[in-house]
């Protein structure tokens, strides 16, 4: 029997007619082309109050609405990307900045994707008149809101984690910010972000389909996207729509997985900080292609003394820290560190007292207890599903990370898991839960942890992939097994990416309640008791005194939990169980 074999990067260099060179030129001319007839159907005219042609079910359109809801995806993990760089070096840099800017992020994680979507729409079709990029930046902007926190988070710890030797021996070569910047903290921080910007990646599908489907000025507009045609089929009650589109997404995630992350993977494994090289390391053919390429080793020449510029000229303007004068001015700092804490005090007072009148003149304290007593029914759900979703996912992530061989088996397939949109089965569960007689109240959290359950894994698998593997091999000579490893390596190793994932599934269960707590098929509509059914039944009915109280009460729950657990849990992982 015939084996098929693939040549090896070393193969494909010595062939005399650049095979690789050619795919890869025409591969990226087809994407260029792609991209392009894409983005021309986001130029159109677009007038409020304007009706955007409605989405057809029929199948030949289903290619042309999944790549639009791609390209969306793509462009909102780019500036989920830019915002994560700038706001957790921010963050984790400045001390006072960080007082406002993490509590900041989790106010704005628990802050409802459909929130974002109804204060800003109006402002993004007034920036683009006449255009239907207005809505186009809606939808994007809506996306990004799903995207970015759980990279942000994940960045920010690992800058605050980085093992204190190096951040020394920084210092002592006189690195500049950005030099330090770009060759200490991003490399350090990379495994994480690349696990967690696939777990946002995936997560961004969740609300596709109501990023896709916006409501303004007292009317619908339906953009083109898989989400949409998913709304529409299940409007409809068609299954058979329901069953291409489900087919459809698993199309776009296998390309997405092959072409996009497999090879960032690869890449990304000479980040991992350790002595020895990975036993195993991943390994993608599109990256292999690229290594044989001269193409992309041309352009890199090129290119190489324009960045060697652009890096000179961001080192003179981001002077290395001295180590005397990091300590030398902490004296003249305390009366504007003290400024600072009035100032945020009164800033503090300035919204109670407004959320106090809030509250006084529009909904009442009656409302307020109401909104509370739903919230504690949420927070349970949300209990529950981070204890379940921690017993079972954190020893799988953690097998997986320290297999090579098992993360190319499964890493496909917890890829596709997560990026799996799973409001599209929400239909079939509500079906199920009609038929198999199950309260919603309990099958709200299985629809719940179908999204937030996979920032555990993700964090457990980046987190285990960061352990390094000359610790793991120690750890295997001296006889460690069981329990005792997990305690002296697995636990310390993973515990500050398991606590970025447990504050991401925390924020992301509380956002999902909003669609898991009230789930629809035609005319049949399951209702949970809870503050995601609150807001959403307010959404529905325009109440906006109300909308604003449920996703203030949600913000505070988050927050609160944050403050009194996560944040503690931060700082044990900063200061105890870290490498």
């Amino acid at each position: 029997m015939l084996r098929r074999t693939f040549p090896t990067p070393e193969a494909l260099r010595r062939l005399p007619f650049g095979l690789a060179d050619v795919t890869l030129s025409l591969g990226t001319l087809v994407l260029v082309g792609l991209i392009a007839r894409l983005g021309a159907g986001t130029l159109i005219s677009f007038v409020p109050p304007d009706v955007v042609p409605s989405v057809s079910l029929d199948p030949r359109n289903l290619p042309y609405y999944a790549g639009r809801s791609t390209l969306r995806m793509f462009i909102a993990l780019f500036w989920s990307t830019l915002f994560t760089l700038i706001y957790g070096y921010i963050a984790a840099k400045i001390q006072r900045a960080e007082r406002v800017l993490i509590p900041l992020l989790d106010i704005l994680q628990s802050v409802p994707v459909l929130g974002f979507l109804s204060i800003t729409v109006t402002g993004f079709i007034a920036l683009f008149p006449g255009s239907l990029l207005g809505l186009e930046a809606a939808s994007i902007f809506a996306i990004f809101t799903s995207q970015v926190w759980n990279m942000t988070f994940s960045f920010y710890q690992s800058l605050r984690t980085i093992p204190p030797e190096l951040d020394e021996a920084a210092r002592l070569y006189h690195l500049s910010e950005w030099q330090k910047f770009t060759k200490l903290e991003v490399p350090s921080a990379m495994i994480g972000l690349l696990w967690n910007a696939m777990m946002s990646f995936g997560g961004g599908w969740f609300f596709v389909a109501a990023s896709e489907a916006i409501s303004v000025l007292n009317q619908d507009y339906t953009l083109p996207g898989i989400g949409s045609y998913v709304a529409a089929a299940i409007a409809k009650e068609d299954l058979s729509a329901l069953g291409l589109a489900l087919l459809a997404i698993v199309v776009v995630i296998i390309l997405v997985d092959q072409l996009f992350w497999r090879p960032l993977i690869a890449w990304a494994d000479k980040f991992r900080l350790e002595t020895s090289a990975a036993a195993e390391a991943p390994e993608s053919w599109l990256l292999d292609l690229f290594k044989a390429a001269r193409l992309p080793r041309l352009i890199g020449q090129v290119l190489t003394p324009v960045g060697e510029v652009i890096n000179r000229f961001l080192s003179s303007l981001t002077p290395p820290q001295s180590i005397h004068n990091h300590h030398a001015d902490e004296k003249r700092l305390v009366l504007s560190d003290r400024l600072y804490n009035f100032g945020l005090l009164v800033v503090t007072g300035a919204l109670l007292v407004t959320g106090l009148h809030f509250i006084l003149t529009t909904v009442g304290l009656a409302e307020v207890v109401k909104a509370f007593s739903l919230g504690l029914f949420t927070l349970g759900r949300v209990l529950i599903l981070l204890i379940v979703a921690t017993i079972i996912w954190t020893p799988i992530g953690v097998a997986i990370g320290f297999n090579p061989k098992l993360a190319r088996l499964l890493q496909p397939v917890v890829q596709f898991l997560a990026s799996f949109p799973a409001n599209f089965i929400f239909p079939f569960a509500t079906l199920f839960f009609i038929h198999a007689n199950i309260s919603i109240d309990f099958g709200s959290i299985l629809l719940m942890s179908l999204g937030a359950q996979w920032y555990i894994l993700f964090n457990s698998i980046a987190g285990a992939m960061s352990v390094p593997t000359d610790l793991r091999e120690m750890a295997t000579d001296v006889g460690l097994r069981g329990w005792k490893l997990w305690r002296k390596l697995i636990i310390p190793g993973i515990f500050s990416s398991w606590v970025t994932g447990g504050v991401t599934a925390s924020g992301g269960a509380w956002n999902a309640s909003i669609v898991s707590e009230i789930v629809s098929w035609g005319q049949t509509t399951l209702t949970a008791t809870g503050l995601g059914t609150y807001i959403a039944e307010a959404t529905a009915a325009g109440d906006w005194p109300r909308i604003t109280l449920g996703i203030g009460m949600m913000s505070l729950y988050v927050v609160g939990f944050n403050r009194l657990f996560w944040r503690r849990l931060y700082h044990l992982a900063e200061t105890k169980y870290h490498l």
